[in-house]
């Protein structure tokens, strides 16, 4: 390990003449050895004051190999470190020097925390720019190469996000190598591994010739879909969640018949695959296959697959695909979606938990903006005021909710002739809870309504409830009527 007398640093340093302008200098490299982790980690940030004030040479064969020896430290060091390398290409000479950069970066993306290999390779993705196709093959690759085959999983899963930045300007003999070693890391002996392979699959898979997409790609991934390693349900579930995330950017590169031919069947085995999660990435991804080959060719495959993910047994899984709801409902059209997915929709305003209750009077809201006032009129307030006399309590409540978040959407006719009596009626509810609701869906709905309604039929209801034995409802009941300016 470099010391800082051995960097040249020290006083008189500069030439044997007494000048130790370059003394502060040597401070800060001893910081990096010092035993305070925050010491360090401000010395870190002053890299690229130390190179400044060592020029470009010195930092390069004297800077840069102490860096790389003293790599083992605090995550929070070295992450730090990671970032600020990549920004280095011009206190190492430029482009031509790119490569210097590489050697502290390569082990940086073997160490065991991840978010400190994320970082390394963030910067190695961003250096391999600086490189000439000359220097990227010289250096670069011959890294990638070495990461892809080190012995321990983590050299092997930083590999996996360097393929496509040093493929596109590579030879075609060197592309063959390059493609070689991401099939064997596709079929890599560690899980981890191969789950960094199969989520980078479509990313590789855009910077690769069609031809080779066709031959090589599309059988990676028939291969990882069907992944059946043993560490059992969850590394499984980790590899084809991965893969379902990128399956649909495939399908743009291959185009329709390719899709149709080789993406759809495995498309359409992942949405019945038993890990929800993996159905789930398949379905919020649909806008790029849609592009591609319609929604209708997979209408019949994907409706099983939402309604068992709209029935899931957790609730953050049943909460996800009502927020993708709004999207599908825009990709199906509303026929579809009224005869197969409107009832769905529905359901989840009675679901016994709260969060899917909320998500689902927000996903009216948005349908109704998608699919207009009138199929709301139509089709979904007549259903929501039904459930004002749900025995049930909180569906009742859940009827205010809808209308609050529906009234805006539907505009003032609908609002004033549907909705506004329900909310009235309500008012007289035996439950204090669902009252005091009532009280501030008046005060949102109000500043739709016209003078006439706020005046005749708002202003008394509230007015009564102002009244009630209930602090709760009277003290929201005069909060309306504060912000209405009813008083």
């Amino acid at each position: 390990m470099a010391g800082a007398s051995e960097l040249g640093t020290g006083p008189g340093a500069a030439g044997g003449d007494g000048d130790d302008s370059l003394y502060p200098i040597a401070v800060l490299i001893d910081e990096l050895r010092n035993e305070d982790v925050q010491l360090r980690l401000n010395s870190i940030k002053k890299l690229s004051t130390i190179a400044l004030a060592l020029g470009v040479e010195r930092t390069r064969s004297e800077l840069l190999p102490f860096l790389t020896d003293t790599i083992y430290d605090e995550d929070e060091v070295l992450l730090a470190l990671a970032e600020q390398l990549g920004n280095f290409t011009g206190l190492v000479g430029g482009p031509d020097f790119a490569h210097c950069l590489l050697p502290p970066l390569e082990n940086l993306a073997t160490v065991e925390e991840t978010v400190v290999r994320d970082k390394a390779v963030e910067s190695l993705r961003q250096i391999s720019q600086e490189h000439t196709p000359v220097a990227l093959e010289a250096y670069f690759v011959p890294l990638v190469k070495r990461l892809a085959s080190g012995d321990w999983f983590t050299s092997r899963t930083s590999a996996c996000g360097l393929f496509s930045v040093c493929y596109p300007r590579a030879s075609n003999a060197v592309k063959a190598e390059i493609r070689q070693q991401f099939r064997s890391l596709c079929s890599d002996d560690t899980p981890m591994v191969r789950r960094a392979a199969a989520s980078k699959l479509g990313e590789f898979a855009k910077v690769l010739e069609l031809d080779s997409v066709k031959s090589e790609i599309v059988p990676l991934f028939t291969s990882l879909a069907s992944d059946e390693q043993e560490l059992v349900s969850d590394t499984n579930q980790h590899v084809k969640s991965a893969l379902a995330s990128v399956i649909m950017g495939l399908s743009t590169i291959l185009g329709k018949e390719n899709t149709i031919e080789h993406l759809l069947p495995l498309f359409l085995a992942q949405l019945k695959d038993e890990c929800p999660d993996v159905r789930l990435n398949i379905i919020s991804n649909l806008d790029c296959v849609n592009e591609v080959i319609g929604i209708r060719q997979l209408s019949q495959s994907l409706l099983p697959a939402i309604v068992e993910l709209a029935e899931d047994a957790k609730w953050r899984v049943r909460l996800a695909i009502i927020e993708y709801m709004p999207l599908l409902a825009g990709q199906l059209g509303v026929e579809f979606f009224d005869e197969k997915l409107n009832s769905l929709c529905m359901a989840w305003l009675v679901d016994h938990v709260y969060a899917i209750r909320e998500a689902a009077t927000n996903n009216l809201m948005k349908l109704v903006q998608k699919f207009g006032t009138e199929w709301a009129q139509n089709t979904i307030v007549p259903k929501v005021l039904v459930m004002a006399n749900d025995p049930n309590y909180l569906h009742r409540m859940t009827t205010l909710f809808c209308i609050n978040a529906l009234s805006e959407a539907c505009g003032q006719e609908i609002t004033t002739k549907q909705m506004l009596p329900i909310v009235l009626k309500m008012a007289g509810d035996q439950v204090a809870n669902v009252r005091f609701n009532v009280a501030k869906s008046l005060q949102k709905i109000g500043p739709i309504l016209d003078t006439n309604a706020l005046q005749g039929e708002v202003k008394p209801v509230l007015q009564k409830l102002g009244q009630d034995e209930d602090m709760d409802v009277k003290y929201f009941a005069q909060e309306a009527i504060s912000v209405l300016a009813l008083a």
